[in-house]
């Protein structure tokens, strides 16, 4: 009986909403995601942070808007029908905070075991907020680390 028992551990499984920024692929896990909206006006914050955007209001709510784009590094946002706004609830219990995307390609769904983390310190642009890179049928997925976002936000704000 124990031979058809499949010996694959895939650790715990957790969805990932997967995001396009330009031709690379991001993971958001699921359980930060408050809201997905269409690009809407964004207004515009005096004396913010290039990648802060501005703020929006979602019911009733201001939220602030930051380009995932210009945070890591990859220039500017280039906005088409595709372009949204994913509204994101960290752990932390703070405020919600919004981060602009090209596209929402897909719901995935990983285990922990496949998901490696990151090692060789800053190869990449992006690597203080990337968690891990997990593979896929398609082929990797670099999984944002939303907390590290969301704190390195605070402290931009926190300077002013």
């Amino acid at each position: 009986m124990d031979a058809l028992r499949d010996t694959t551990d895939v650790g715990e499984l957790i969805q990932y909403i997967v995001i396009k920024l330009g031709n690379e692929r991001y993971g958001i896990p699921i359980r930060y995601i408050d809201n997905i909206v269409k690009m809407q006006k964004v207004t515009r914050v005096p004396k913010a942070e290039p990648y802060l955007k501005g703020v929006i209001n979602i019911r009733g709510d201001i939220v602030p808007v930051m380009s995932l784009r210009i945070k890591i590094e990859m220039g500017e946002d280039e906005v088409t029908e595709d372009t949204c706004i994913l509204i994101l609830r960290p752990e932390s219990g703070n405020e919600l905070f919004g981060i602009i995307v090209d596209a929402v390609d897909r719901v995935l769904t990983l285990g922990t075991n496949n998901i490696e983390k990151l090692t060789g310190g800053k190869a990449r642009k992006d690597a203080n907020f990337i968690s891990g890179v997990g593979k896929y049928e398609d082929g990797l997925v670099s999984i944002l680390d939303i907390e590290a976002l969301e704190m390195d936000n605070e402290k931009k704000e926190k300077k002013e």
